[in-house]
């Protein structure tokens, strides 16, 4: 092994050898496991959220393929129907040209050459990562299966009277023209105005004050709405009032949804252009005036004067005209949640339009039942509520686009507005021909949302609903699959959805676990977003980056070119040296060690170099296990010393812990038991203790001890293999032929079982104890400043008789490891001395001509006081009556032993410092 660990040179050599060998295929043998890869878009590049899935996914995968299971992990990516237009338009663009330069056909044609070559850029940045996930069964959601998948569900959901074409109100975005759903709004505090307004009853009676902030809106009012008990009111509902700047007259109704005491209790109801007023005007049986054109200018439903006009140049012209008019009675300073298109940033207008929908109230009851019932389960529980939240107020879902790439609404119109629904063309003339129609049929021009698609991500991949697909893909065998690995911000968008298809259209559930996962944010809890400078890319901390090209990176392209400045200065405070090269293992071992239960999760770059070290420490303890087995392959003989046994003990239980914490998704605690036995206990302590044996006389302690370091190394290195692979990889080569061991990677390897493993309770007692006399000596050593390297006297006092057994035995291991003179017990008068307590037994080094007496005093005072304050502790515990009553009688016990050993001690330090004339 070299000297130095470099991930850059390893990483890429191991995953082609994986990939290339076929490692990350099923093997068709064992109990199935699959995990569906929720797909990324096309477009997207690795960010951290899908780094941090990834790893999740990846190290689940790895330690059931380890353990004999059957692992599918499928992979695939998302057509992305907005970001795609986009991005080829972009393109297009840049060579000069116009999207209406081309026709359907054509801009197809011109995405499809675009995914050829640059849909991939996802795909390989995830190699990157590590993720063994099968690449030679990736699915596309517009490949022909998916795009079948697709067409199959519209059909059969039509025909059972669950889709539907209807005109209701929309998300809509005026740049891209399209509807969009909820998650593509992003909504923000912005400043803005609340301007109260005059509008006059119809006989010149009197007159109603409404506040708005969308002035250009009161066009398609319809009706000014009042609460029904509010008394200053009730006189004039049912009312005409005179509609300002139109010719047009409205009434006054009384609704439940106004609230009394905001404002003056008027609310103005434009029902084609607010989702609250819509549904107050279904209530009420209102009109809907839609006084918009698709790209957000006024519309031939207003007035003359303002038609033609951007909906914000129209607002300012109604604003003056109602000031001319002395209408405009006042306008305040306002603080409003803008909705704006996550795609383009434009402001979002709800619009009526007519789209396709699917009928959601069957479907969301069966959804909820399916995890009531317990058939799918959210880890952690605590999600089971949004989902119940979003079920029990379900909206039916509108399903079309106006756009071009994505998958086509298999829908035809007659020329007498007639809809036919079909698989094809030519079903859908002889559906038309059936009815008594020969005429020409027109295709909806709209597609479906990426959504409807990836809510049969977990069949369609699997080859629904071609019989011949699914057995070679394995439908009966991967499905249900067993965990499904997402944010909460799609608990509803995606899952419920999958849940919903998969159970309507299968019988079965898609997954039976759901995994939801936190938020990445930065390191002082804010969300990563392009427009505060603040985003990692994985590959940054992977590879590592100067300081000048994170600059670039992070300034370039802003949505608000203002923020440039106060990005630049806050990125070279946080990043003055740029981005060192972390590599994927240590990256993948911070995520884990970050996975907790938590809803976000704050991302600190230390952390990362932390578990840099932690792998270059692994690095350098393989490399002295190797260095130290002699010549030759290492034959298996049985532990005959106490640290061997100690350390395959201690190998054990954080083998049981980690079999435990994986099974409840506590990645977290995995990483901290993997991190405090390969740090502390085998490279720390066992590495040490080892020394003494391999060092002495005795032949078979040399043989065992050097068969225990390779054996637990190997162990070690399978049961982390999971969360980082490549070092694993490139040690366990190294450990391979050393123990005859037949294999070509260590993925394939089995998992280490803790019952695989005899566990010694005696000799784990005794090292314990070894461990703590020797942290006593180099407590007392660094707290005095004495040399590391300079042999010291050591006595004991007091103690046990088994502290003497030990004494005795292990008096040339303590000598060795500690810098001691061989430790001799003391009876009677005692010197001056440096004091610890190990149990009943005290530590002693004698303090002439080796420390400072002062000093002594002086720590002495603080760990006595340190003692003191845990015995307060516990008998705060002890000293409550309903901690007494209720917790169980050995915690009860637990707690009494405690005081007593904290006792013993604090009474041994108060003695020497007696003697130290404290």
């Amino acid at each position: 092994m070299d000297k130095s660990f470099e991930p850059s040179q390893i990483e890429s050599k191991w995953y082609a050898h994986w990939e290339a060998n076929g490692y990350f295929k099923p093997s068709g043998k064992g109990t199935p496991y699959t995990i569906m890869l929720p797909p990324p878009n096309v477009t997207g590049t690795l960010h951290m959220g899908h780094a941090f899935q990834h790893t999740i996914m990846d190290t689940l995968v790895r330690y059931h393929r380890m353990r004999g299971f059957d692992t599918l992990w499928q992979l695939g990516t998302d057509h992305a129907g907005i970001a795609t237009e986009m991005v080829v338009t972009r393109q297009l663009n840049a060579e000069g040209k116009q999207r209406s330069d081309f026709g359907r056909d054509a801009f197809i044609e011109r995405v499809w050459e675009w995914k050829k070559e640059s849909g991939g850029t996802i795909g390989r940045q995830m190699r990157r990562m590590g993720v063994s996930g099968d690449w030679s069964r990736e699915v596309f959601t517009m490949d022909e299966g998916p795009s079948q998948a697709v067409v199959e569900t519209f059909v059969r959901l039509h025909e059972e009277g669950l889709i539907y074409r209807g005109q209701k109100l929309v998300n809509w975005d005026p740049v891209l023209k399209t509807a969009i759903s909820d998650l593509e709004v992003v909504s923000e505090e912005e400043d803005g105005s609340l301007w109260s307004i005059r509008y006059p009853l119809a006989d010149g009676s009197g007159e109603l004050i409404v506040a708005t902030t969308r002035p250009e809106t009161m066009l398609g009012d319809v009706a000014v709405a009042v609460h029904p008990d509010d008394e200053r009111y009730a006189h004039l509902v049912g009312r005409m009032l005179k509609l300002p700047l139109s010719d047009r007259e409205i009434p006054i109704i009384a609704d439940d949804y106004v609230e009394k005491e905001f404002g003056t209790g008027c609310v103005k109801i434009t029902p084609a252009h607010d989702f609250n007023d819509y549904a107050i005007g279904q209530r009420h049986d209102l009109p809907l005036i839609n006084i918009l054109t698709d790209d957000a200018a006024i519309n031939d439903a207003a007035p003359a004067k303002y038609r033609g006009m951007d909906r914000y140049v129209a607002r300012k012209a109604v604003l003056a005209d109602l000031e001319a008019q002395e209408l405009l009675v006042e306008t305040k300073k306002h603080k409003l949640q803008v909705p704006r298109g996550d795609r383009t940033g434009q402001v979002i207008e709800p619009y009526l339009t007519w789209q396709w929908f699917v009928k959601m109230d069957t479907l969301a009851a069966r959804g909820l039942e399916l995890v009531e019932q317990g058939q799918v389960k959210f880890v952690p529980e605590n999600w089971i509520n949004t989902y119940r939240h979003w079920l029990g107020n379900i909206q039916d879902w509108c399903i079309s686009r106006q756009l071009t790439w994505g998958h086509r609404i298999p829908a035809w119109y007659t020329a007498d507005g007639g809809i036919v629904v079909a698989h094809d063309e030519a079903e859908a003339k002889a559906i038309a021909a059936s009815r008594g129609y020969a005429g020409e049929l027109r295709r909806d021009d709209d597609v479906l949302e990426t959504w409807f698609s990836s809510a049969l991500w977990s069949h369609s991949t699997l080859g629904w609903p071609d019989p011949k697909a699914q057995a070679e893909r394995g439908f009966d065998r991967y499905l249900p699959t067993n965990v499904l690995v997402t944010g909460f911000d799609i608990i509803f968008f995606w899952v419920a959805r999958m849940i919903m298809m998969t159970d309507h259209f299968t019988g079965e559930v898609p997954f039976k676990d759901v995994y939801v996962t936190g938020l990445i944010r930065d390191k002082d809890g804010q969300k990563m977003s392009k427009s505060k400078g603040n985003v990692l890319d994985p590959l940054d901390l992977i590879d590592g980056i100067t300081l000048d090209d994170l600059l670039t990176k992070r300034t370039r392209g802003l949505m608000q070119p203002k923020m440039a400045e106060k990005i630049d200065k806050a990125t070279r405070k946080e990043f003055a040296e740029g981005i060192p090269a972390f590599g994927a293992d240590a990256l993948r071992f911070t995520f884990a060690s970050l996975a907790t239960h938590g809803r976000d999760i704050k991302f600190d770059l230390e952390r990362c170099g932390g578990y840099k070290a932690f792998v270059n420490k692994l690095w350098n303890a393989s490399r002295f296990v190797l260095m130290n087995l002699g010549d030759g392959p290492v034959t298996p003989v049985a532990p005959s010393t106490e640290a061997e046994r100690w350390i395959l003990t201690r190998l054990r239980d954080t083998l049981a812990t980690v079999k435990e914490q994986l099974a409840l998704y506590r990645f977290d605690l995995v990483a901290q038991a993997l991190y405090e036995f390969t740090w502390n206990e085998f490279c720390d302590w066992f590495l040490e203790l080892s020394k003494p044996a391999l060092n002495g006389d005795d032949a078979g302690a040399i043989a065992s001890t050097r068969y225990t370091l390779v054996h637990v190394l190997e162990t070690l290195l399978r049961a982390l293999h999971p969360l980082i692979p490549f070092v694993t990889e490139e040690i366990w080569q190294n450990v391979r032929p050393v123990l005859g061991i037949e294999g070509d990677t260590i993925m394939l390897r089995p998992y280490p079982e803790a019952d695989d493993i005899t566990a010694d309770v005696a000799a784990t007692a005794e090292i314990e104890w070894v461990k703590d006399v020797l942290t006593s000596v180099r407590r007392i050593r660094s707290e005095m400043n004495i040399a590391p390297g300079k042999v010291i006297p050591l006595f004991f006092a007091d103690g046990e008789a088994s502290d003497r057994a030990r004494a005795t035995k292990f008096a040339a291991q303590v000598a060795f490891l500690g810098r001691v003179e061989s430790p001799t017990w003391i009876e009677g008068d005692e010197p001056a001395a440096a004091v610890a307590v190990v149990g009943g037994m005290r530590v002693l080094i004698p303090l002439e001509g080796l420390i400072d007496l002062g000093a002594e005093k002086t720590r002495l005072a603080k760990e006595i006081a340190r003692v003191e304050g845990e015995i307060r502790k516990c008998e705060a515990k002890l000293g409550n009556a309903n901690f007494v009553a209720n917790a169980p009688a050995e915690v009860v016990e637990q707690e009494r032993q405690r005081i007593a050993d904290w006792t013993r001690q604090a009474d041994a330090m108060r003695e020497q410092a007696r003697k130290l004339g404290g």
